[in-house]
């Protein structure tokens, strides 16, 4: 069974994420795409209790997961670490879905990989995620999904690092793909 992480609760995890949209906003120079952060970000994060919150933060710089610096001013800075980064990603990884598309657009998306043995989790790793995200899977490590999805095939990708095992392609005709129309329930060929 694997072990829980004392910063996995609900709220941790949003407080987290949350540090994470920060660093997001620091480092967009759009100023488009720093207003969209800021629109995410959940209207919580001003009625978060700042006991809390201090609180939070404190088990995360001992857990190395933001590292802090008090100004002569007081003011706080924080940063996410390394590692705290690879965790608020992790968190985004498994709340992942992909949307279906209102109307298919005839072209189906292939995730075929091949893994070494002794990578073996990575492989398992990422056949649970695809079969998670609806994939159907059509060989033992080929899994197919009717709409676009190259965003979360990519960011799966770099989450379980196995960019040099993954291939990702867009086909328009696979035949059979009748038991595959049926399965996503797509309109037949005609």
């Amino acid at each position: 069974m694997r072990k829980r992480q004392k910063w996995s609760s609900p709220r941790k995890q949003r407080i987290l994420s949350l540090l994470a949209a920060g660093i997001n906003i620091g480092w967009t120079r759009s100023y488009k795409n720093q207003r969209r952060i800021i629109h995410e970000l959940p209207k919580e994060w001003k009625t978060i209790d700042r006991q809390y919150l201090y609180r939070v933060i404190s088990e995360f710089h001992h857990d190395r997961l933001v590292d802090y610096k008090e100004h002569n001013d007081g003011t706080i800075s924080l940063t996410l670490t390394e590692l705290g980064q690879k965790q608020s990603l992790r968190m985004k990884f498994d709340e992942m879905k992909i949307k279906p598309q209102t109307k298919w657009d005839n072209h189906w998306r292939l995730v075929f990989f091949d893994v070494p043995e002794k990578k073996r989790k990575i492989r398992d790793a990422i056949r649970d995620k695809l079969r998670d995200l609806g994939f159907y899977e059509f060989q033992h490590s080929v899994f197919i999904f009717p709409y676009p999805c190259r965003d979360e095939i990519n960011f799966t990708i770099e989450v379980l690092d196995a960019r040099p095992y993954v291939a990702y392609a867009e086909i328009k005709n696979l035949t059979p793909d009748a038991k595959l129309r049926l399965h996503f329930k797509l309109p037949p060929k005609k």
